[in-house]
């Protein structure tokens, strides 16, 4: 078997009303179009997608919340109807997806070894939160990769912010350390809005982009803030200011995903090649991919040492 290897990462958020306005077969309200801005962003990583060619896509959502545990999907194909709870008007979804078991279970194993509580998922009733079909919907829309979904234990939101994105540097090593003994080709989504202030008004109809516009001024320059950090490869002071960020613009990176996809990969200082950003309710959303394959950096090598 050939040693795995971590093609890209992509900050991948997942607003449902960008679901919405693309219309696609599978859901089921109707728009007139919409948030253009984050659309065209994922059409380029959509581009990016089709050249790497990746064995399985691995995302780790915010809205598949679990108290006990990190847990993955580990049923080999899953389907059903997803809803959101706060915005049924625009998303009930039909899904329908195949799951990389063996990868999955791996991740656990490796997630049990380095001390963190892990567990499969195995109801095949199971409905996939909408977090985790939105970027995969606008990552990938043909569904035709296998993927691995990955619950948010919301420990950051119960220990301190440091202790709980330590756990997901952990989770992180765990996935790295899977992908190179199964021999896969990955991409690692992080499905993490930037700043989170959002509306509690909708518009109508709520595709009217005349009132589309950060919620909070300061929210929207701690974005831009990261962002050029990020354009530049600063990575260690993103890291350094990131509990700060997520303090003063209530940033949904938060629950981990960015960080579990930044320690899996490395945590390269490496730039980051932004697709687009838009505001969705007010909230601060980017598109932005770390190309490791063509950077050089996708080989996995030697296990992680603890940091």
């Amino acid at each position: 078997m050939s040693e795995g290897k971590i093609l890209s990462g992509l900050l991948a958020p997942h607003p449902p009303h960008i679901v919405y306005a693309e219309n696609p077969p599978q859901n089921e309200p109707r728009s007139e179009g919409g948030w253009e801005q984050l659309r065209w962003a994922y059409d380029r990583a959509r581009e990016s997608i089709e050249r790497l060619k990746p064995d399985v896509l691995l995302v780790h959502t915010p809205h598949w919340i679990t108290q006990v545990g990190h847990h993955f999907l580990g049923v080999p194909h899953l389907a059903g109807r997803s809803v959101d709870p706060i915005f049924p008007n625009l998303f009930r979804y039909d899904f329908g997806l195949n799951v990389d078991v063996e990868l999955a279970e791996a991740c656990c194993e490796e997630a049990n070894k380095l001390g963190i509580v892990s567990k499969m998922m195995r109801n095949p009733k199971f409905r996939v939160d909408y977090g985790t079909i939105t970027t995969l919907h606008m990552i990938r829309p043909q569904w035709d990769i296998p993927v691995v979904g990955i619950s948010a234990n919301n420990t950051p939101y119960y220990l301190s912010t440091g202790e709980g994105l330590g756990e997901m540097d952990i989770l992180g090593r765990a996935t790295r350390e899977a992908i190179r003994k199964t021999g896969r080709k990955a991409v690692l989504l992080a499905s993490n809005t930037l700043s989170h202030w959002h509306f509690h008004e909708e518009p109508v109809p709520p595709e009217d982009m005349s009132k589309e516009h950060p919620e909070r001024y300061d929210g929207y320059k701690w974005d831009i803030r990261m962002i050029e950090l990020m354009r530049q490869g600063r990575m260690k002071e993103v890291f350094q200011i990131m509990p700060q960020f997520i303090d003063e613009a209530f940033a949904e990176t938060k629950s981990g995903a960015f960080t579990w996809m930044h320690a899996a990969m490395g945590y390269p200082e490496l730039a980051g090649k932004l697709h687009g950003y838009g505001s969705v309710i007010g909230t601060g959303n980017a598109v932005i991919e770390w190309d490791l394959e063509e950077a050089g950096l996708s080989s996995l090598g030697a296990e992680l040492q603890p940091a």
